[in-house]
């Protein structure tokens, strides 16, 4: 599972790398994925961009699916649609995972389906201005971050009983500018917002919880990923960042392309060779390509636990003995 010189070169050179280009070259020796009957995944952020077009893909394989989405009509309607393309059965939770209240129902409803096979943390958001949510907490880090830390953690159990079982993060090739500030997690001490940056922070905190959650939970056969699709022509693209997309649209990969490598995370054997790693066109990358990324010693273990503080969450919550 070695990437070759051309696409090493490709990866380098990012432009070749993100863009449908090198998807194009990538794609030809990928193979077809195996069914999912009888297989569940749960989908967040499942109305629009990488998150409907991976709906889609893992119908088509028969899956099980469980959409996890804000609005109730975008839901019901992309539910009716994605249930007219495979076998498998399509429902849908509502929540809105910037809300820890939220969080924590739509958790506790999902623990109760019989099997999860499948976790895919998608929803998530750019914001071209600071704000912050009823619960007090600064959208891009609810969001991105701290909620995709607590619907996961709430769904470790079933996970684990569902074994072996993937989880998913969907992160942004923008993480390689950014390194993890955990004293900083909600952009409180700088003057002026950078909403990409803000975003850029939170996909490479997305990339250090995928593996400590290896790390924690390496010997209950729940492989975690990690994976960036690319630069694709999404609907969050074209909302928040209008001027990269007018300068790049020619080579833009469509959602369906840059959708393709967490289909294939949730579906493909190999995936569960492989635990903790950061994935690029079914092929894995490396985390970083400064050394100003690489995170300070004790931030990864401080990261943990403000993200328990902040979520209201602890390991106690899960069955003794789940950690490694």
């Amino acid at each position: 599972m070695e990437p070759s010189t051309t696409d090493r070169l490709f990866d380098t050179s990012v432009v070749l790398g993100f863009s449908r280009l090198g998807y194009g070259l990538r794609s030809r020796r990928f193979e077809d994925l195996p069914s999912m009957a009888d297989k569940t995944v749960v989908v967040t952020g499942a109305t629009s961009g990488l998150g409907k077009a991976a709906a889609f893909q893992l119908a088509k394989l028969d899956a099980d699916l469980v959409l996890v989405a804000r609005n109730p009509e975008k839901a019901a309607t992309v539910a009716a649609e994605v249930d007219q393309v495979g076998a498998g059965s399509v429902t849908y939770e509502i929540a809105d995972l910037s809300l820890m209240s939220e969080v924590r129902s739509v958790g506790e409803r999902l623990a109760d389906t019989p099997r999860i096979d499948a976790l895919i943390n998608n929803a998530g958001s750019l914001f071209t201005e600071r704000d912050v949510t009823s619960e007090g907490l600064e959208q891009t880090f609810a969001l991105n971050l701290l909620g995709h830390f607590l619907l996961t953690n709430l769904l470790v159990p079933r996970l684990a009983a569902s074994a072996p079982s993937r989880v998913i993060n969907v992160t942004s090739g923008g993480m390689y500018t950014q390194r993890i500030r955990v004293r900083d997690l909600q952009w409180e001490r700088h003057p002026e917002w950078n909403g990409s940056a803000a975003y850029a922070r939170t996909k490479r905190g997305q990339v250090i919880l995928t593996e400590m959650w290896a790390e924690r939970l390496g010997s209950h056969d729940i492989t975690f990923h990690s994976m960036h699709p690319g630069w694709a022509d999404t609907p969050g693209v074209q909302k928040s960042l209008p001027a990269f997309r007018l300068l790049t649209r020619p080579i833009l990969r469509t959602p369906d392309q840059g959708a393709d490598t967490i289909v294939w995370l949730a579906a493909a054997d190999e995936a569960l060779d492989a635990n903790g790693l950061f994935w690029h066109d079914r092929m894995p990358r490396s985390t970083h390509r400064s050394k100003k990324t690489l995170a300070k010693p004790g931030d990864r273990e401080e990261l943990w636990t403000r993200l328990c503080e902040l979520s209201d969450w602890s390991e106690s919550e899960w069955p003794p003995g789940l950690t490694s």
